[in-house]
């Protein structure tokens, strides 16, 4: 399994659009063990690209701090799934936490309808 965490500044970036690289992850979640990981710079923002981009490149969990709607649903189209509400920690930190069971969804840190990013 193949987990994406947007970063910035070595960290989850709250927005998940504009970050500067992802973290792509590869886990076992039999073993819960983390097999391999590299970093990628984030391509340019543009809406709608990042999904078809992410999944070109195995991606089957993207962990997000915030995440508009229209960005959510795409990734629902392209049968990514999305865990939003996440803090902004390290990236073995929140593999760790997801892969114990402790990093669930929480409510969407990012409503562009609202404003609140």
């Amino acid at each position: 399994m193949r987990l994406a965490i947007p970063i910035a500044g070595g960290r989850l970036a709250q927005h998940f659009g504009h970050c500067e690289k992802f973290a792509l992850v590869d886990v076992d979640p039999a073993t819960k063990e983390t097999v391999g990981s590299t970093e990628v710079a984030a391509p340019e923002h543009q809406p709608g690209l990042l999904p078809p981009w992410l999944k070109d490149r195995g991606v089957n969990l993207v962990i997000a701090g915030g995440m508009g709607g229209r960005a959510h649903s795409l990734f629902e189209a392209a049968s990514i799934e999305v865990l939003t509400g996440a803090p902004s920690e390290c990236v073995p930190t929140l593999v760790q936490r997801y892969l114990e069971g402790q990093l669930v969804s929480r409510e969407n840190a990012c409503d562009h309808d609202g404003h609140t990013c």
